[in-house]
């Protein structure tokens, strides 16, 4: 049975669309204006499960519920400006919010699964080196809506015969530095009232904000978890990711707590650099600091970005990397580069989409003087 216990109903911060309501928030809409109560489920089950976006196709409502629903009622705050696919069959949209404001979600097909990787921030504080994502810093917090509605508007998109099983939060953004919005998010796209996908199926990526992992365990709501370690050492760490001053150590042990006390997937993540993080060296550091924890280390070739440092290894480098990790026990997966060819690193939609705003803007303005 779903628990809601972590979402305080008291809030007075109702949801800016019925994205981010939970059964609940709506029911008290609908009882306000003479509405049924139970339609509200009827409502998310349509959103969620039937993947329709607008009250007129709700059809086991009146039309007469419908146009109040139509008239009180948001179900979307945002839409889609932007539709790119490769030719591996990835695909990246970039999501346009009502303030303006623009992030992105991509689409990653793979046989049996299509897993969909979604933002959390309007950029990002955090600014590693080698990331478009923090490149012009923090904006904002994405609502609950807002992270829901990705999903829902990419599912809406899709074929009628194709469905997201999978999600990663390893878009834009810290999600751990937007606990209260993703913690909310989850809870819908996990319930049995909202889209019902398992908190299996699920994976929040962190830098490695360690007192946030504990108020995650705190609220009940579990999904697998990545930590970003991106270096062997605390120096090539503090290198690559300047504005944290956690140790790797300490994030490897907060990651097998987390394991311990939810009995989810933890994977280390390593994004490996050309000649900052990729030696053998490297490599016997991570393996000592890996092994022995039945630890999951999932190494990221980097995914060149312009304007960010840094570039992919070369082959032989990163097969020399992997043996060197197999041989003292370690579990390593090497993640295979996806949607090269229409800038799917996080981040670099949005970037490419500002700065074409940018140029047009100034062009208008020369034309114009």
């Amino acid at each position: 049975m779903i628990s809601d216990r972590h979402i305080d109903e008291s809030d007075p911060k109702i949801p800016g669309s019925v994205s981010g309501m939970i059964p609940g928030e709506l029911e008290s809409c609908l009882i306000g204006w003479g509405l049924k109560k139970f339609h509200a489920r009827q409502i998310l089950a349509w959103i969620h499960r039937r993947r329709v976006l607008s009250f007129a196709g709700m059809t086991d409502l009146s039309l007469d519920d419908r146009a109040i629903l139509s008239r009180r009622l948001t179900i979307l705050s945002s839409k889609i400006g932007r539709r790119i696919a490769s030719s591996d069959g990835t695909e990246k949209f970039l999501i346009c919010l009502r303030d303006g404001e623009r992030i992105e979600t991509a689409l990653i097909r793979e046989p049996g699964r299509n897993t969909l990787c979604l933002s959390t921030q309007v950029g990002c504080p955090i600014r590693c080196v080698f990331c478009a994502s923090g490149m012009k810093g923090l904006s904002r917090n994405l609502d609950a809506a807002e992270i829901v509605e990705q999903f829902l508007q990419v599912s809406a998109a899709l074929a009628a015969d194709e469905r997201l099983n999978n999600i990663v939060l390893m878009g834009i953004g810290e999600p751990l530095l937007n606990l209260q919005h993703v913690v909310r998010a989850l809870t819908i796209l996990h319930a049995k009232w909202g889209a019902g996908v398992g908190y299996h199926r699920i994976t929040l990526s962190t830098v490695g904000i360690l007192n946030k992992i504990d108020e995650l365990v705190a609220t009940g709501v579990h999904p697998n978890l990545a930590c970003s370690l991106h270096a062997s050492n605390d120096e090539v760490r503090r290198r690559l990711i300047p504005t944290l001053q956690t140790t790797v150590s300490d994030i490897v042990r907060k990651g097998l707590d987390y394991r311990a006390a939810t009995g989810k997937d933890v994977t280390f993540e390593y994004v490996l650099l050309r000649g900052v993080n990729d030696s053998t060296e490297h490599a016997r550091e991570l393996s000592l600091l890996l092994r022995g924890g039945g630890c999951k280390v999932n190494l990221i070739p980097y995914n060149s970005v312009e304007g960010a440092a840094g570039r992919p290894p070369e082959s032989d480098v990163l097969s020399a990397f992997v043996d060197i990790l197999r041989e003292k026990g370690v579990s390593v997966t090497v993640r295979k580069t996806k949607g090269s060819d229409i800038a799917a690193a996080c981040g670099q939609l949005r970037i490419d989409a500002e700065r074409s705003s940018k140029a047009v803007g100034e062009k208008s303005d020369h034309a114009h003087r």
